[in-house]
């Protein structure tokens, strides 16, 4: 895994590092933002994509979101209590057209925040073609 200069420590920082990550697809910064053993849930038009935050980042990294410089990302809340957290944060733009809230659970391990799950709900647009 590469170094990253930005920073885990925070949980909105990790999710920070996701929201790099998945705009430009860079796998290093995905990486540092997910606990390895991380899974993905959600469906798409009815096709779940449920997979290993590995498939997810290599997903990613073949295909960025940010494919027309429409992509956009808003937390919009945030809990923590000790060494647990959850996240909610908007996308609007992905792969130009859809629109998601992700719901990511984090922990603190070993004194920086990683993503240890995310579920997300289709909010809006269809996948794309290809």
């Amino acid at each position: 895994m590469s170094t990253v200069t930005a920073g885990n420590e925070t949980a909105v920082g990790a999710v920070q590092l996701y929201v790099d990550g998945v705009r430009t697809g860079d796998a290093a910064k995905l990486e540092q933002a997910f606990n390895e053993g991380s899974w993905m849930f959600g469906s798409v038009g009815g096709k779940r994509l449920d997979m290993p935050i590995s498939e997810m980042i290599k997903m990613i990294e073949a295909k960025p979101a940010d494919t027309d410089g429409s992509f956009q990302a808003n937390v919009r809340s945030v809990e923590e209590e000790g060494d647990a957290a959850t996240v909610t944060l908007e996308e609007e733009g992905f792969w130009g057209a859809l629109s998601f809230v992700d719901f990511f659970s984090l922990a603190r391990i070993d004194g920086s925040w990683k993503i240890v799950n995310k579920t997300f709900a289709h909010t809006g647009g269809s996948m794309p073609e290809g």
